[in-house]
């Protein structure tokens, strides 16, 4: 075990894109000491996800935004280097080591464990798609017969490791359109992950590929991305249709906020928009990983990673994220997995 932490930290507050000036590499922290009750996690797979830039912004969330000077926030898949709590031994697989370093000390207490470091990589990201599917895009309940018909369910899989339409509860038989950027990753939605559809978002006439793909209208609206694929497929939902407020990739970096829908058509029309974040549903992790683990296993729940190797080029990949290089989940490899020998 190493004697020092290595770590990103916040250096300054990014206006507008993040650059690599933005973040500050430290090389010679103090190895956390963990208290009673808590285990050292050495960090072997480090999740990135565009919601780490509110984190950075300084602007009043759902959470307390990271300090200047502080390790940036992020979900780390570790080994327990060392415990001070009964439930866990070294050498166990833990999701919840925390943030931007190699070591972090976290409480034992609800710790979720992990049966091995890379598979539980997956977990960082699908369990708000899990909960949102399952708890908001419902597409028959609470709906008028009159106004069902052959639905459309939209969703941009701007982390394209989703589960493919055959094996998707939420969808109910619904014809599922997704929307990527770029050829490739859209031959991937329809080939790999089975969706029916799926529309480049850089085509010049967005509308009318929507049009195209969703004839009949859409019913429910996964967002991950606003700008403008909200603009398109707003005015496109149908009576009764849903909104799930996921993320707003594309206008992270905006300094000013930009002119939302005409809301007068959520009454017209009935719709419902609702956002929600991962702790909303924290109790059904369990029933995730239970629901998750077989399909992973055989091969019916498809996803795509993207490794990068070291802590070190975390902020060039972080940056990436947020300009949609990335093709699938992204991932910073921070050290050795011993499954993976």
């Amino acid at each position: 075990m190493d004697n020092r932490n290595r770590q990103v930290l916040l250096k300054r507050r990014p206006t507008g894109a993040p650059t690599a000036g933005r973040f500050r590499r430290s090389a010679d922290a103090p190895l956390p000491d963990p208290g009673a009750g808590e285990v050292l996690v050495r960090g072997i797979y480090l999740s990135l996800d565009p919601y780490m830039r509110g984190r950075i912004s300084g602007v009043r969330s759902y959470a307390k935004p990271t300090e200047i000077g502080a390790v940036i926030e992020g979900r780390v898949v570790g080994e327990v280097a060392r415990s001070r709590d009964p439930v866990f031994r070294e050498g166990d697989y833990v999701l919840g080591g925390y943030g931007w370093q190699l070591y972090s000390a976290v409480p034992g207490r609800g710790l979720p464990q992990a049966r091995s470091g890379r598979g539980a990589a997956l977990h960082c990201t699908r369990r708000p798609r899990h909960a949102g599917a399952h708890r908001l895009c419902r597409l028959e309940r609470d709906r008028p017969a009159a106004a069902r018909r052959d639905r459309a369910s939209c969703r941009p899989p701007r982390v394209p490791s989703a589960r493919s339409r055959a094996n998707s509860p939420s969808a109910g038989g619904a014809r599922v359109v997704g929307i990527a950027g770029g050829a490739d990753k859209c031959r991937y939605v329809e080939a790999e992950l089975g969706f029916d559809a799926c529309i480049d978002h850089r085509a010049a006439d967005l509308g009318a590929a929507l049009d195209r793909a969703c004839p009949k209208g859409i019913d429910v609206y996964w967002e991950n991305v606003g700008g403008a694929v909200q603009q398109a497929v707003f005015p496109r939902l149908n009576d009764f249709g849903r909104m799930v407020m996921c993320g707003m990739v594309a206008e992270y970096n905006d300094v000013e906020p930009r002119p939302g829908p005409n809301l007068t058509s959520a009454v017209r029309r009935r719709l419902k928009i609702q956002g929600f974040i991962v702790s909303d549903q924290w109790q059904r992790f369990a029933e995730y990983r239970a629901m998750a683990a077989p399909l992973v296993k055989s091969g019916e729940l498809k996803y795509r990673e993207d490794i990068v190797d070291g802590l070190d080029r975390a902020p060039e990949a972080f940056i990436g994220l947020l300009q949609g290089r990335n093709f699938g989940k992204l991932v910073v490899k921070l050290g050795d997995d011993p499954t993976r020998r």
